[in-house]
């Protein structure tokens, strides 16, 4: 492998993100561990931050092919690397949700059984949504009205916010920028927030591997079809295309309009810039 410590890093940040914030998600259902959306979001936060912190020294620690593609698109990385960072992170969040079920497959099987749901029906939403997401939010309580139209609009708006951030954290000529060392602990509270608000209606996926990769493991170990959130191609326009569609926005916006700005004022101001 031309670049194993990128692949390496991407891997290892990704099973860390998805084991620890699909284990949130999980022990919420099947024990009722947290008491709402704001305890779980904060551990997707927290696993977003402790993952950053692990494996930034090995690769740019994205670990979402959304944030990846529009790193490439704002001219951050070069295009020969988004291959290997995209396998590393849907191998990585695959991985987590086999170790995911491992350790909760017993527990899984009891919850279904004292609350007679039948594995691969309607019902079993409630415990696929420990892998996969779906629109509305099976656990948000009182139903939601979420069209296509709006988990895509959801799920788009809510990434854009996340790499529009992620640029502004991590850009020398942003003088109101945290330090290096604070910034991944700033994303997580990015994190936190946007799944505080989106959450009722699209679980808040955000990355494309965070939600594929569990749900394909969910599909192969007897979910089937009830892993999908509806009859059509809802994970695909809603958790793929929309995350990636408001990433490169984002990449775009920031590239093309703020960034020139900033530099702008740079030179005006004389402040130093990376």
């Amino acid at each position: 492998m031309k670049l194993p410590h990128h692949f390496l890093g991407e891997f290892i940040g990704t099973f860390l993100l998805v084991l620890f914030g699909c284990g949130s998600v999980a022990v919420t259902v099947l024990f009722s561990a947290h008491t709402g959306l704001f305890q779980v979001a904060m551990v997707w936060g927290l696993g977003v931050t402790i993952a950053i912190y692990a494996t930034r020294h090995l690769s740019c620690a994205h670990l979402n092919p959304a944030v990846s593609v529009a790193m490439v698109f704002g001219k951050r990385m070069s295009l020969s690397k988004l291959p290997i960072y995209l396998c590393a992170q849907f191998l990585g969040a695959f991985v987590a949700a086999a170790v995911l079920y491992l350790l909760f497959a017993d527990s899984i099987a009891q919850f279904e059984s004292v609350n007679h749901i039948l594995r691969g029906s309607p019902a079993s939403v409630r415990t696929a949504q420990m892998f996969g997401e779906f629109y509305p939010n099976p656990g948000a309580g009182i139903a939601a009205a979420v069209t296509p139209l709006t988990a895509f609009l959801a799920e788009a708006v809510g990434t854009f916010a996340l790499v529009f951030l992620i640029f502004s954290l991590t850009e020398g000529c942003n003088l109101g920028r945290p330090g290096d060392a604070l910034a991944p602990v700033f994303i997580g509270v990015t994190v936190t927030i946007i799944i505080s608000i989106l959450a009722p209606l699209t679980q808040a996926g955000l990355n494309p591997a965070r939600d594929l990769s569990p749900r394909f493991f969910a599909m192969l170990s007897g979910w089937g079809s009830a892993a999908l959130p509806d009859q059509g191609l809802g994970f695909i326009t809603v958790y793929v295309l929309g995350p990636v569609c408001g990433a490169l926005l984002a990449a775009g916006m920031f590239t093309y309009i703020i960034e020139p700005v900033m530099n702008g004022k740079a030179e005006k101001d004389d402040c130093c810039c990376s």
